[in-house]
């Protein structure tokens, strides 16, 4: 009996694991108030020009989630003085978790991000 199951070529493994290692370190950037999610971005800046073009909409989505909620973040730090700041802060949390979310699972599968310039997930 012959095996039909498609194998994943070794550089495309590569590229997997360094795209879900940068989706678990905003995950855990979510616990440290972004400390980690520096990390992440710095990796998904590096990878961005070497990876297959499945995961490429991968770490475009990463980097722009990055960016957006660095300035997102900066704001609603900002506007704690004035408590607008907190729910501004709980929204940022919420869209992050989802958009690392949907981004593992998508990496997981194999598959790209539909739309990586998004703003929402």
């Amino acid at each position: 009996m012959t095996d039909t199951t498609p194998r994943h070529q070794p550089r495309q493994d590569a590229d997997r694991r360094s795209v879900v290692l940068v989706y678990i370190l905003f995950l855990i950037g979510l616990c440290t108030g972004g400390l980690v999610s520096i990390a992440g971005a710095i990796i998904a800046h590096t990878k961005s020009n070497e990876v297959a073009r499945v995961y490429q909409s991968h770490l475009d989505y990463q980097i722009r989630t990055f960016w957006m909620g660095l300035v997102i973040g900066i704001v609603g730090s900002l506007l704690l003085v004035v408590l607008i700041g907190i729910p501004i802060l709980l929204g940022l949390f919420i869209w992050t978790l989802v958009r690392c979310i949907k981004g593992l699972m998508a990496a997981n599968d194999g598959q790209p991000i539909d739309n990586p310039q998004t703003m929402l997930w």
